[in-house]
């Protein structure tokens, strides 16, 4: 399997987004959501964005506290903090007001359950920064009990199932094996998780390994992801390549 970053329409949807916070007048509030159910890439696609920006990239974890995530904020700024939170807080106040910089918080649903979400507000309202809050298909619904913090969101954008033409870019990309358009087709209907589609490519590209196979098409796809038995399967794949 090969190595490769997909800009699937989510990423894309994503990328836009950024620019667009980025071009924010100074009198605009800038805090992002971005949500979504898991497996469609919203981690890879934040971290493969916040390495190639020199953004602040933090994940909440659960039982976190605002010292915690202000520690841990202050240390992907290159800073030590505190023992005292106010302390952090005025840290990282100075260095963001110094060297301007983007903030992204995954697993945001940590934060919004503790209320130690606010934390984040004052720091977006007194240094200006924008953050980008990054959590699960219900985490626009949890902000809403936040008003205060949801009149401050500039944009929403939630991350969608692959469509077909996304799965056959992730396949083209990622896969030694070439996949028919039939088969493509019929994957986009039965898996749309990018997990999914990785372990199965995985799965796809040993069984060739094994048999020789050059070309996955949708009847051999039928029986793989049917998950019959592989004397099964080979018996009627030699049948069709007899």
């Amino acid at each position: 399997m090969k190595k490769a970053f997909i800009r699937t329409k989510n990423v894309k949807n994503f990328v836009a987004l950024m620019e667009n916070l980025k071009k924010c007048p100074a009198n605009i509030p800038k805090m992002a959501l971005v949500y979504g159910g898991h497996g469609l890439g919203k981690s890879q696609t934040i971290l493969w964005w916040a390495t190639n920006n020199d953004a602040v990239y933090v994940r909440a974890n659960q039982g976190m506290t605002s010292r915690w995530l202000l520690s841990e904020i202050a240390e992907e700024l290159g800073e030590v903090p505190f023992f005292h939170t106010q302390e952090t807080f005025n840290l990282i106040e100075q260095n963001l007001k110094t060297n301007p910089k983007i903030i992204i918080v995954d697993e945001i649903d940590y934060l919004i359950e503790k209320s130690t979400v606010e934390t984040l507000r004052d720091l977006h309202d007194i240094t200006g920064s924008p953050i980008v809050l990054v959590g699960m298909g219900m985490a626009d619904k949890k902000i809403s009990r936040y008003k205060h913090l949801e009149d401050r969101i500039f944009e929403k954008l939630k991350f969608e199932h692959f469509n077909q033409q996304d799965i056959s870019e992730i396949i083209s990309q990622l896969s030694d094996i070439k996949f028919s358009d039939g088969a493509i087709e019929y994957l986009s209907v039965q898996s749309n998780q990018f997990r999914q589609i990785i372990k199965l490519i995985n799965k796809i590209e040993k069984l060739a390994k094994t048999n020789n196979l050059k070309e996955i098409d949708e009847y051999i796809l039928k029986e793989i992801l049917n998950e019959r038995p592989n004397t099964k399967v080979m018996q009627k794949v030699e049948q069709i390549y007899a």
